[in-house]
């Protein structure tokens, strides 16, 4: 069953992929690997002089958007960007279950696939729950982890979330762009996130695709404590859907290895701030 609502979305959502992955200004290559649940999609890209970096993006979203977003990963790491199974983008529509550890099972067959035996990790947001879910499955894949505003370590939605619905309803109806925004600002905070690459890739979500509800459950303590990589888990002070307060106090008790910092002022979609950007790069490079 396609994850799409129609054929004319699908190519809409893929014509969207293309154009923001082109504005990168970096060379991006298709690699194609299988794994026992289908095949996936990569784009290898950045410093290929670099050390790898396996990268998963947000759920009901895609890679070539997760990329503008942390474009500053380019300069410094030899990228392998991965269309998560099930979500928008050029690997399998098939979907996985979130509630067991399917994603990590997948996610490591890519490294295998991919050639490596470990490999640095980077995951945001629904992408953080499937790597938490391969540091589970496989920990001896993950080489360093680092972990942006991420499901799967404590899953308590506030009651904000319940309101998001009011504008997504509104903007169903009406279709008109203020209601999209209403609804990405619950997520956002400040307006100045939503440039027009996020509300187009919002609005894509919402007119094209299947949304995916359910986020990647929360791991397993006992699993989790077997993963011994350096982890730098990064949650946001005012993020609607895994603030900081419930996040980086179950990833500090859980995760052997960890080094835990809150985004201060900031929600589920940010704009990295340059200190914390200075932090990833250096946490990869050492």
């Amino acid at each position: 069953m396609s994850i799409y609502k129609t054929q004319f979305g699908r190519e809409m959502s893929l014509n969207l992929y293309d154009a923001q992955l082109k504005k990168l200004e970096y060379s991006c290559k298709d690699v194609y690997v299988h794994s026992r649940f289908g095949r996936t999609h990569i784009i290898e890209t950045g410093n290929l002089s670099g050390e790898p970096l396996l990268v998963f993006h947000g759920g009901n979203s895609t890679t070539a958007y997760n990329l503008l977003i942390y474009r500053f990963l380019l300069k410094d790491f030899h990228i392998y960007a991965v269309d998560i199974i099930g979500h928008p983008g050029k690997s399998d529509e098939v979907n996985l279950s979130p509630r067991n550890y399917d994603y990590g099972k997948w996610a490591s067959d890519v490294i295998t696939a991919l050639g490596f035996d470990k490999i640095a990790c980077f995951g945001a947001s629904f992408g953080g729950g499937v790597l938490a879910k391969l540091m589970c499955t496989a920990p001896e894949k993950v080489k360093k982890s680092v972990l942006i505003v991420p499901s799967g370590i404590n899953n308590a939605f506030p009651i904000s979330t319940v309101k998001m619905m009011i504008p997504l309803l509104k903007y169903k109806l009406t279709k008109k762009e203020k209601y999209i925004k209403k609804t990405a600002l619950f997520m956002a905070i400040k307006e100045e996130i939503l440039d027009k690459d996020t509300l187009d890739m919002v609005k894509d979500s919402f007119d094209h695709v299947k949304t995916k509800v359910g986020m990647p459950s929360n791991v397993s303590e006992h699993l989790m404590q077997q993963c011994k990589a350096p982890t730098l888990i990064m949650a946001a002070e005012k993020d609607c859907l895994f603030p900081a307060k419930k996040v980086l106090p179950r990833a500090q008790r859980i995760i052997p290895n960890n080094t835990a910092h809150m985004l201060k002022g900031c929600g589920h979609m940010h704009m990295m701030p340059d200190l914390e950007k200075k932090m990833i790069v250096d946490f990869l490079n050492v």
